[in-house]
C-alpha cells in the first residue's frame, strides 16, 4: 500500500509540471501545434519501446481496439491541441483550475448512458459554474477566447475518457495508452502538416522543457499512475486531483511569476469541491473506473 501511494505521488507531481512547463514554452514563442506534435512523437516512441522491451505480445491488435482506440485518440488529440491554444492565451494557474472541471463533465456525459439526473448533480454543476464565473472574473478581464478553448478541450478530454470507460475498460491499459496516443499523434500531426508544419526553433532550455513534457509529464506520469492504480485503486488515485491542481498553481507562482486574486482562488476552490463530489459519485457509478484520469495532459 505504501509503495502504491509513493507511485501515486510520483504521478501527481509529474502531471502537475505539464501546464507550467508548456506555458513557459508557449510564452517563449513555441508554436502550439508543433509543440504538441513533437511531444506526442516522443511519447509514442517511449511507450512503444517500453512495451516492446517488456511485453511485445501486447501489440496484437483486434478490430474493436482499433475501432475505439484511434477515434478516442483523435478526440483526445484535438482536446490537447485546443488546450495548448488556450494555454497560450491564459495563465497556467487559471488553465489548471478550468481543467479540473473534467470530473463533473464526465458525470454529465453518463446521462447519455442512462445515469439518472439528481438534485445532487445540479448542486455539483452549480458549484462548478459559480467557480468558473469567479475564475473568469465578473469584470471579464480574462481572455474569453482562451477560456472557451479550454472548456472545449475539457469536453473533448471527458468525451474521450467516457469512450474508453464504456468500451475498453477490460483491455490492458498499457497497450490502449499506446494506441490512443498514436491516434492523438495522427490527428495533431495531420493538422500541423496541413497548416504548413510551423516550427519555432528551441534553445537548450526549450528542448529540456519539451523532453520534460514528453518523458516526465506524459510517459513517466502515466506509467506511475497505472502502476499506482494496481496497488491503491483508481478511486484513491483520483482523490489526489486537488493536490495536482495545487502543485500546478504553486509551480506557476514560483517559476512563472503568476499571481491570483482572491476571486480566482475562491472560484478554484468551488471547482475543486465540485470535482471531488463528482469523483465520489463516479466511484459509486463505475465498478472499474480505470480510465478516469485519462483526461490529463
Amino acid at each position: 500500500m505504501g509503495y502504491g501511494w509513493f507511485l501515486a505521488m510520483v504521478a501527481t507531481v509529474a502531471f502537475s509540471l505539464a501546464t507550467p512547463v508548456a506555458r513557459s514554452l508557449l510564452v517563449g514563442g513555441a508554436d502550439p501545434a508543433g509543440l504538441v506534435t513533437i511531444r506526442l512523437m516522443m511519447a509514442v516512441t517511449f511507450h512503444g519501446l517500453a512495451i516492446g522491451l517488456t511485453a511485445p505480445g501486447l501489440f496484437r491488435l483486434d478490430r474493436r481496439m482499433i475501432g475505439i482506440s484511434f477515434p478516442a485518440g483523435v478526440v483526445n488529440g484535438l482536446g490537447m491541441l485546443l488546450y495548448f491554444f488556450g494555454l497560450a492565451r491564459l495563465s497556467a494557474s487559471i488553465t489548471a483550475m478550468l481543467l479540473s472541471m473534467s470530473p463533473i463533465v464526465v458525470l454529465s456525459l453518463l446521462v447519455l448512458r442512462g445515469e439518472k439526473l439528481t438534485y445532487r448533480h445540479a448542486i455539483r454543476m452549480g458549484l462548478a459554474l459559480l467557480g468558473v464565473y469567479l475564475v473568469i472574473g465578473p469584470g471579464g478581464a480574462i481572455d474569453m477566447g482562451g477560456v472557451g478553448l479550454i472548456l472545449l478541450s475539457v469536453l473533448a478530454f471527458s468525451s474521450h475518457m467516457a469512450l474508453l470507460q464504456w468500451y475498453l475498460r477490460s483491455l490492458d491499459p498499457r497497450v490502449v495508452t499506446f494506441y490512443v496516443t498514436a491516434g492523438m499523434l495522427l490527428a495533431v500531426g495531420a493538422y500541423w502538416l496541413a497548416i504548413g508544419a510551423p516550427w519555432q526553433p528551441l534553445d537548450t532550455t526549450g528542448w529540456i522543457g519539451l523532453v520534460t513534457l514528453a518523458l516526465v509529464s506524459t510517459f513517466l506520469a502515466r506509467l506511475a499512475m497505472y502502476a499506482a492504480v494496481t496497488y491503491i485503486g483508481s478511486g484513491q488515485m483520483s482523490l489526489l486531483t486537488p493536490l495536482e491542481i495545487l502543485l500546478t498553481v504553486i509551480w506557476s507562482v514560483l517559476f512563472l511569476g503568476e499571481r491570483l486574486a482572491w476571486a480566482h482562488i475562491a472560484g478554484g476552490v468551488l471547482i475543486l469541491a465540485s470535482a471531488l463530489l463528482a469523483i465520489q459519485r463516479l466511484n459509486l457509478t463505475w465498478r472499474r473506473p480505470r480510465w478516469r484520469t485519462w483526461f490529463r495532459v
